[in-house]
């Protein structure tokens, strides 16, 4: 089967990774785990500062169901929990180390059950996430069919030949076996022609050409099976699949991962080998340029992921660092109403519009919010069969008879990353799009 998608965007940045570049490991003494980068669910932590971890071990559990875990990524002990106001938890740091904890034993994967029972008590169904709602699933949902996407299309993202690498087609046919006890309906792998799973069973391979956003879980299930009222669908990265196959293959966890350091303020952009939850400066060492002027990291790609700090550590899905100039320190001629061919815009009144050249923005937004402008933008870069302007219209009036016939059981906030970018309108419309689900999600639920 293929997927060609016309629309979407398409950023020409600087500091790409280069065609080939070797990978480099770098396993720092320190991880995290945020309870934030899993939505949905309230959990609660079953450690306390100072306890040993073995990878595998428990470290929080949904208050919801008990059953669903988020288990550490390495040995080693718990060095603080970090929390917020009213006591929320911001993370549970890790420092990495030989423990004599042994790793809780699993489940045998023989049916339906068993096979829920496992991912939740692994840590590996607190990875995959679920439509309508973009969240955690539970584990006793009744699943409609379950996506994975076994690329990144995102800006300067890792090529799929490194995202495919961690694991062999060995793990990956295991862990299709236990997902296909899930739910009889079809399990969909999307992926580019570069890549070949011809010999996986039990899968319906798409092969999927487009910009930015075709590798979201969203887009491809809008264009190949839209979620209906009362349906749910599962998705999960290739990197998750891969962990599923490891474990019931060796009885390993592989929380190992692969980090594409990029960026216009990246002087030797490059991938790196890590484990998720990974302290963010060890990842940047030599390779971020010694500037005078300030820089923002982020956890994720310029479109979608979180800002952080070197002292911070890698958000999910734990995969791309990107520095970029902040851009508060600036002194520029007309400031944002600049139209130098050096500034990246796709408005056409920009002369960098038509240049074929990559470009190194900053972090500003370039004008203030405003009245949101029906010009149709949104639809050029969003690759979904909605009226996107309308949809945000009936969120932010929380109309949701409104919000269901304009399709929000198919979206989730990275889906309109691109329609944020170009909005004329500067609103915040993943933080809006992200509102509008739990709101609905309390109401209907």
């Amino acid at each position: 089967m293929k997927l060609k998608l016309k629309k979407g965007l398409t950023l020409n940045l600087a500091g790409g990774l280069p065609d080939t570049v070797s990978v480099q490991e770098v396993f720092p003494a320190l991880y995290a785990i945020a309870p934030d980068d899993f939505p949905g669910t309230a959990f609660k932590p079953v450690v306390k500062e100072g306890d040993s971890v073995a990878v595998g071990s428990p470290l929080m559990f949904s208050k919801n169901n008990p059953e669903l875990k988020i288990v550490s990524p390495v040995n080693g002990t718990v060095k603080a929990i970090v929390r917020g106001a009213r006591r929320k938890i911001i993370n549970i740091i890790l420092e990495k180390g030989d423990v004599k904890v042994s790793t809780p034993a699993l489940p045998e994967v023989v049916d339906a059950n068993t096979a829920r029972e496992f991912l939740a008590n692994s840590g590996m169904l607190a990875l995959f996430r679920k439509r309508p709602y973009d969240i955690v699933p539970m584990p006793d949902e009744e699943i409609r069919d379950i996506f994975i996407s076994a690329f990144d299309s995102a800006p300067l993202a890792a090529s799929e030949k490194y995202i495919s690498s961690l694991f062999s087609m060995s793990d990956y046919q295991a862990g299709i076996d236990v997902l296909c006890k899930l739910t009889s309906g079809k399990i969909y792998l999307s992926h580019r022609k570069e890549l070949n799973f011809d010999s996986l069973n039990g899968v319906e391979k798409v092969c999927v050409e487009g910009p930015y956003p075709s590798s979201n879980a969203g887009v491809q299930i809008a264009n190949i099976k839209p979620v209906n009222k009362g349906e749910t669908v599962w998705t999960l990265s290739l990197e998750t699949l891969g962990r599923i196959g490891r474990l019931i293959l060796k009885g390993e966890y592989n929380f190992e991962t692969m980090v594409a350091v990029t960026g216009p303020e990246v002087e030797n952009p490059s991938v790196v080998k890590t484990i998720i939850g990974a302290q963010v400066e060890p990842l940047l060492k030599d390779r971020i340029a010694q500037a005078t002027h300030h820089q923002r990291i982020i956890s994720g790609n310029v479109l979608v992921g979180s800002a952080v700090s070197l002292q911070d550590f890698l958000r999910y899905p734990y995969r791309q660092i990107t520095v970029i100039a902040e851009g508060d320190d600036r002194d520029e001629f007309m400031g944002w109403a600049s139209v130098a061919p050096s500034k990246m815009s796709e408005s056409r009144s920009v002369p960098g519009h038509f240049l074929k050249r990559l470009f190194a923005p900053d972090a500003r937004l370039n004008g203030g919010r405003r009245a949101m402008i029906m010009s149709g933008e949104y639809d050029r870069v969003i690759p979904l069969d909605i009226l996107p302007e309308y949809l945000i219209k009936a969120i932010l009036s929380k109309n949701i008879e409104d919000m269901e016939k304009l399709g929000i059981y198919e979206v989730a906030p990275e889906d309109f990353a691109a329609a944020e970018y170009v909005d004329t309108s500067k609103l915040p419309l993943q933080q809006i799009v992200r509102d509008g689900l739990d709101y609905l999600r309390k109401e209907l639920e």
